[in-house]
């Protein structure tokens, strides 16, 4: 985006050899990306998952037994096996590095993986029937490093802690809004959180997608039949 921009500027000011030459200027301002090998991402998904039961100051066996059993499921259980033994090499002992992760996880994954990435962590909170607010501070720390938007934020936390106007703000709108702004958010959302985004990462990240679709579509259907639209 900033190529094109720096582009129609260069034109504005040089016409065509300006458009040429900010083009060029605006590669080295746009942002680098990298591709992320699955043991890294295994691992240091593996990392902010340990963050995650830590967070509320005790370890609970059903949120280990959650991770163990996703990490099984997504991978197989040699390779599971193996991502524990490398993390309890490399972090256990040495400490996590949440600016470290955060970008890596920026330059290598898409805005829509890093969301199922929370989303899978609000499960890990979840696994032992309640979420504590430790656990949503460090979601929420996660979740800003990750620059993700606060409304998504607070999307995924309502699919896992029921409140009043639950579903609305599943939707991220105000219980006021009209039925048109409802419907264009949920068609933003959908899109957003479709299953196919994180294909890239595997069955398992798929299956949790469409868990996290069916609640939008939940909070949309209940949401019309309260309406009527």
């Amino acid at each position: 985006m900033n190529r094109w921009l720096f582009a129609i500027l260069g034109y504005t000011l040089f016409r065509l050899p300006g458009a040429i030459i900010g083009f060029f200027l605006g590669s080295f301002f746009s942002p680098r990306s990298i591709k992320i090998s699955n043991k890294d991402f295994e691992i240091n998904l593996l990392a902010l998952a340990s963050l995650v039961i830590k967070a509320d100051g005790k370890v609970s066996q059903k949120e280990l037994d959650f991770v163990r059993s996703y990490f099984v499921s997504a991978y197989g259980k040699n390779r599971a096996n193996e991502v524990f033994k490398i993390f309890n090499q490399n972090f256990k002992n040495k400490g996590i590095s949440l600016n470290k992760i955060s970008n890596l996880f920026n330059l290598g994954l898409n805005y829509e993986s890093k969301l199922q990435v929370i989303h899978f962590l609000f499960g890990i909170a979840k696994a032992d029937g309640s979420i504590s607010q430790q656990e949503i501070n460090k979601l929420l720390e996660f979740s800003n490093l990750f620059k993700l938007s606060y409304a998504d934020f607070l999307s995924i936390k309502a699919m896992f802690i029921k409140e009043v106007d639950n579903d609305y703000k599943i939707l991220e709108v105000d219980k006021s809004a009209s039925d048109e702004e409802i419907k264009k958010s949920y068609r933003s959302l959908a899109k957003k959180h479709h299953p196919d985004k994180v294909q890239h990462l595997g069955e398992a990240y798929v299956k949790a997608a469409q868990h996290k679709f069916q609640k939008i579509q939940k909070a949309y259907q209940n949401i019309k039949v309260k309406r009527g639209f």
